[in-house]
């Protein structure tokens, strides 16, 4: 592949991501700071708050019913076109929360409008991910595959490093500026990230795998059918291979943020300023284990980096608890950025590996998605809840993290490691 249209199809796979992780972030952190206030409006501010933080669950369960609409799409119609359907639904409905009324304004029309904009949003990204991997993937020369494979990856910690430089800028701002107005402006310049991934994507042709699948006549005519009748098996196995890869990170990068300001009394500034340093060294080392991964293979990879997740459980919390802010800075980076890292670059690699091309949209997308909504969603609550129930004892949530490790590896001892094969020859 010339090397044009390579950069070109990994900056496509990585603007979408980019743009769900950015969204992820942004709806997250001013839905505590303000739609609690100006949207859900109550009495109770408790109250207020937990339905701000119920519409931004919304999205984790209604991702998985877009998986499978837009992987219906994307395995029967193809890639390229799902991927625009896909980044104009989750961008155009980001934008419009930028130019939402409030409650103040509209009365409960408001929550109404916000919910449903999340509810669009949701169906959007539940299709953003499989496509843009498969972008990326389904052009890459066969020992390059890893590497093209991870770089959709990086969209996370990108999203999340735009989103949160984009509110600090905005909390700079006078607390009544920033109430009445900067809270906006991040979703509506997401318009531009937005139109530059359909200006890229439409510049793409389909990839060559759908292409193949369709000059053999191997189009599935119902994606989803045909893949629970072939395939169930490894969708199973993908949803346990999620399960490392999504569990620690909400861990590391979310629910650090309470217990490290509740339990050991470091400041909010401190470790969130942690966390984005950790997500730093992920975006910089996901290339370079996607580029490891074509070298000893992607199962080495995943297998070894799980193991590391469950031998650090303890003494990651250890860590903490010498409650020294060096110390803090070493557990997070270490976690978040070291060990996660070789986990989540070659995730989606070795998903797309295990699925013949004429289900692999569906395959993937349900592994991933049903993986994320039970144990993304949840770990933060877990988490919080088995601190409540053992007396604030760390040691059951390094048990879960644990947990989560074995179940992972498991799910992955069935994977034939597929490094240097071609990638549309029988799985």
């Amino acid at each position: 592949m010339e090397k044009k249209l390579e950069i070109k199809v990994l900056i496509a796979s990585l603007v979408g991501s980019s743009i769900e992780w950015f969204d992820y972030f942004l709806y997250g952190t001013v839905s505590a700071l303000v739609f609690n206030q100006l949207i859900f409006h109550s009495e109770d501010p408790t109250v207020g708050l937990m339905l701000a933080y119920a519409s931004f669950a919304l999205a984790f369960f209604i991702r998985p019913l877009g998986g499978i609409i837009f992987s219906h799409i994307g395995d029967r119609i193809g890639r390229k076109k799902t991927l625009v359907l896909t980044l104009s639904l989750m961008g155009g409905s980001t934008v419009l929360m930028g130019f939402l009324p409030t409650y103040e304004a509209i009365g409960v029309a408001a929550p109404i409008i916000l919910v449903s904009l999340r509810l669009v949003q949701g169906v959007g990204l539940g299709g953003e991910w499989g496509g843009a991997l498969l972008l990326a993937v389904e052009y890459a020369p066969k020992e390059k595959r890893g590497f093209f494979g991870s770089i959709p990856q990086m969209g996370v910690t990108i999203g999340m490093l735009l989103g949160t430089l984009a509110l600090s800028l905005m909390t700079l701002l006078p607390e009544n500026a920033f109430m009445t107005w900067g809270w906006r402006v991040p979703f509506i310049i997401s318009a531009l990230l937005v139109l530059f991934g359909l200006w890229i994507r439409k510049g793409i042709d389909e990839t060559p795998s759908f292409k193949q699948a369709q000059e053999k006549g191997e189009i599935a005519k119902i994606p989803f059918l045909e893949t629970m009748r072939t395939h169930w098996k490894e969708v199973l196995i993908a949803v346990g291979a999620k399960v490392v890869e999504t569990a620690p990170f909400y861990i590391f990068g979310t629910f650090i943020v309470s217990y490290a300001t509740t339990q050991l009394g470091f400041s909010r500034t401190l470790t969130l300023n942690t966390v984005t340093i950790a997500t730093i060294v992920t975006t910089i080392l996901i290339p370079i284990m996607g580029n490891l991964s074509d070298k000893i293979g992607r199962k080495k990879l995943y297998v070894g980096g799980t193991i590391l997740m469950a031998l650090y459980a303890f003494p990651y919390f250890w860590l903490l608890h010498q409650k020294s802010a060096a110390m803090l800075v070493v557990a997070t980076v270490l976690g978040l950025g070291i060990i996660w890292a070789p986990i989540t670059a070659v995730l989606g690699t070795m998903f797309s590996e295990i699925f013949k091309s004429n289900v692999r949209y569906t395959g993937i997308s349900l592994g991933y998605q049903i993986g994320a909504a039970v144990a993304g969603g949840t770990a933060p609550l877990v988490a919080t809840a088995l601190l409540a129930a053992y007396d604030n004892s760390y040691v059951p949530v390094a048990l879960y993290i644990i947990l989560t490790s074995v179940i992972s590896l498991i799910a992955v001892s069935a994977i034939r490691d597929r490094k240097n094969e071609e990638l549309d020859k029988a799985a």
